[in-house]
């Protein structure tokens, strides 16, 4: 059975399915931009759903595109591996890649408008996947199609096989993603910002026909996202990104309770609470450094309101305070800084 929100997963001593080890992008070339994302470490075990969260330009999509090599051609990984199902991704050539994406590991992108192909029916868009990877008939893979729209929660989904994606709201341009992306019954679904644009009542919607699938395909989740909500009430762990440096990893529980870097503490601070009515947002000052205008030690320490300059102004090492627990806090790893959630038990 699939652990809920917050529960470990039955399957937290077998091997992980998904092990991102040490991932460094750069841009190289006339304007060389080391460390857009830099020694980024995690693991997704089967039927666990892990959030990847932060600030945008924080690194998240760009680890995100580089597990199924979807990287903007300019852009290349440095160094580090990436193993889905016991084989390294960044080793695979690019028809070895094409075998995975929409295979093993479905996709499903920010902005389906932008995603879909406008000149193609949805159905066929959908067929086109199992068509690939199956080698389907394109008669077979349309009446598989309508199952799986069916299985999103599409109503009429023979007649909507034909419907192109401009004749459809944006939560069903959501949920033909999602047929698309679980088209070849995956084993892990990669989901950026499948919310994003939605409004809350759709977004609810859209986040239980996710659980619905994670329960009965006993799917693998990585969910990129910066609604905090949404990482609550959907994901089993965190990894906490800033400046293209994981700075945290830690159980979503532990996350609210008792955080373990100042950023994810101000992350948590800045979320409009119930029951505090006329009172002032809090905000992180300042804004995420660019990449090439990193600080030379902890990337967070010019927003920091715990900045120590002795401590802070000196890279931080990736340390773990738990099994489970990592941080990229020199203070909190020492313990010499204690943080609070917004959750108190």
């Amino acid at each position: 059975m699939t652990a809920g929100p917050g529960q470990r997963s039955d399957a937290g001593a077998a091997e992980p399915l998904l092990a991102v080890k040490g991932l460094t992008i750069d841009l190289p070339g006339g304007a060389r931009q080391r460390g857009l994302v830099e020694d980024v470490t995690f693991e997704v075990r089967k039927g666990q759903a892990v959030a990847l969260i932060g600030e945008s330009g924080c690194g998240k999509s760009l680890t995100s595109m580089a597990i199924l090599g979807l990287l903007p051609a300019a852009v290349r990984v440095a160094a580090g591996s990436i193993h889905f199902d016991g084989v390294d991704l960044l080793t695979c050539n690019r028809k070895q890649l094409r075998k995975v994406r929409g295979g093993p590991v479905g996709m499903v992108f920010q902005e389906p408008m932008s995603s879909l192909n406008p000149t193609m029916t949805v159905g066929d868009q959908i067929a086109e996947v199992r068509r690939l990877h199956l080698g389907e008939r394109r008669s077979v893979a349309l009446k598989e199609a309508s199952k799986l729209l069916s299985r999103v929660g599409i109503p009429n989904a023979d007649r909507r096989l034909g419907s192109y994606p401009h004749e459809m709201s944006g939560g069903m341009q959501q949920r033909v993603m999602i047929a698309a992306a679980i088209a070849c019954d995956p084993k892990l679904l990669i989901a950026d910002e499948p919310t994003t644009a939605l409004d809350v009542t759709i977004q609810a919607e859209i986040l239980e026909l996710l659980r619905d699938l994670r329960r009965d395909l006993d799917l693998a989740v990585l969910l990129v996202t910066h609604d905090l909500g949404v990482v609550a009430d959907f994901c089993d762990d965190v990894v906490v990104m800033y400046a293209g440096h994981i700075a945290e990893r830690t159980p979503v529980d532990r996350l609210f309770y008792e955080p373990q870097h100042p950023y994810s503490s101000a992350l948590l601070a800045a979320v409009p609470q119930a029951g505090r009515a006329r009172t002032s947002l809090t905000v992180i000052p300042g804004r995420v450094p660019s990449a090439g205008h990193f600080p030379g030690g902890c990337r967070f320490e010019p927003r920091c309101a715990h900045s120590v300059e002795d401590v802070c102004r000196r890279p931080q090492a990736d340390t773990a305070i738990a099994d489970d627990r990592r941080t990229r806090c020199g203070r909190v790893a020492s313990g010499d800084l204690i943080l609070k959630g917004t959750v108190r038990g």
